[in-house]
């Protein structure tokens, strides 16, 4: 299976780290330094998460000069928080890029969905002959469900929004893949959630102030990841270039999710990697389960993809979910 093509989307409206200081009350130091953002994008009118993700899909596809209706199946990732509730994304998805013939899924890992897709689309390949092309797309925007006044969800400051997909073909040329790999922490199940608007607590006009994201024990989650955040990283990681028959000393480039700063540091020196061999993220913020894709399309266009170039993405996601990916890259990827 390779990683043919990728299509990003980025809203042209951006959110700099004076304006997150001020919403915060942060030092914009803080924002900058420790959070790591410098700026982000932001949703305008008509930027929802199932259009963007549509607009990267139509990217992907005409980069490879692959026509839609070529498509076998449609992995939509569009986020959970997206145009209409109660509303599945892949047949839209479809509809939009002329695969009138696709199968689809929904897949939901929050932050770690592309990971999921990559398993699931491993799987379409190795036990269905007849698939020979699948679209993975997703559009975020969980920006909107920040509290800037809320100390305890600091971390969700980067959360920002646009869209990326990725072309996934049985044949090369592109990203080949060789390893993945996967970890649920159940601990952490609870500790983020938009806590009114389900069955629970149904949305009503009394709460919905309260429609945002919550921690609900921060000192309890603080300490867990604390504990296991960056080991867990560095784990699946490590699994996915063993099961690619590789090591940490052949690795190229990471494609590592936006966090903040000094994680970002700790996960490189823990695989003994260059800042050079990875982009830090900050002037996009945190793009959910597409930080991957983006980060594969700044490193192609910034040249730091060769021929046998050796290439990690690793990707966290609330619920807990890790996962991590070995690719290589044999012969040019049409990004």
């Amino acid at each position: 299976m390779y990683l043919r093509s990728l299509g990003v989307y980025l809203p042209e409206g951006r959110m700099g780290a004076e304006a997150i200081a001020e919403r915060s009350g942060l030092p914009v130091e803080v924002v900058r330094e420790k959070l790591g953002i410098q700026q982000k994008p932001v949703p305008g009118p008509e930027d929802h998460p199932a259009e963007m993700a549509a607009w990267a899909a139509e990217e992907a596809l005409r980069l490879a000069g692959f026509p839609g209706e070529k498509l076998d199946w449609v992995l939509s990732m569009v986020e959970e928080h997206k145009d209409y509730p109660v509303w599945a994304t892949a047949p839209y998805l479809a509809l939009r890029v002329g695969a009138h013939r696709a199968k689809g899924l929904d897949l939901n890992q929050k932050c770690a969905t592309f990971l999921g897709a990559l398993e699931v689309a491993r799987g379409l390949f190795a036990t269905r002959k007849e698939v020979g092309a699948v679209l993975v797309a997703g559009g975020y925007r969980n920006g909107d469900l920040v509290d800037y006044q809320d100390p305890h969800t600091r971390f969700l400051y980067d959360l920002a929004a646009g869209g990326a997909a990725a072309l996934l073909t049985r044949e090369g040329p592109g990203l080949k893949l060789l390893g993945l790999a996967h970890r649920m922490d159940p601990e952490l199940a609870l500790s983020v959630k938009v806590p009114v608007g389900g069955t629970r607590a149904p949305l009503t006009p009394e709460n919905l102030g309260e429609f945002r994201l919550r921690v609900e024990d921060p000192e309890g989650m603080k300490a867990r990841l604390d504990a296991t955040s960056i080991p867990t990283f560095l784990a699946v990681v490590r699994e996915a270039l063993e099961e690619a028959g590789y090591g940490e000393a052949d690795l190229d480039y990471l494609a590592l999710l936006h966090m903040k700063r000094s994680a970002h540091q700790k996960v490189l020196q823990g695989l003994g990697l260059a800042e050079g061999q990875s982009i830090y993220l900050e002037d996009y913020g945190h793009l959910g389960q597409l930080d991957p894709i983006l980060s594969l399309k700044l490193a192609w266009r910034e040249g730091r993809l060769k021929e046998g170039s050796l290439v990690a993405l690793a990707a966290a996601g609330v619920g807990y979910f890790y996962g991590a990916a070995v690719l290589r890259l044999e012969g040019r990827l049409y990004a």
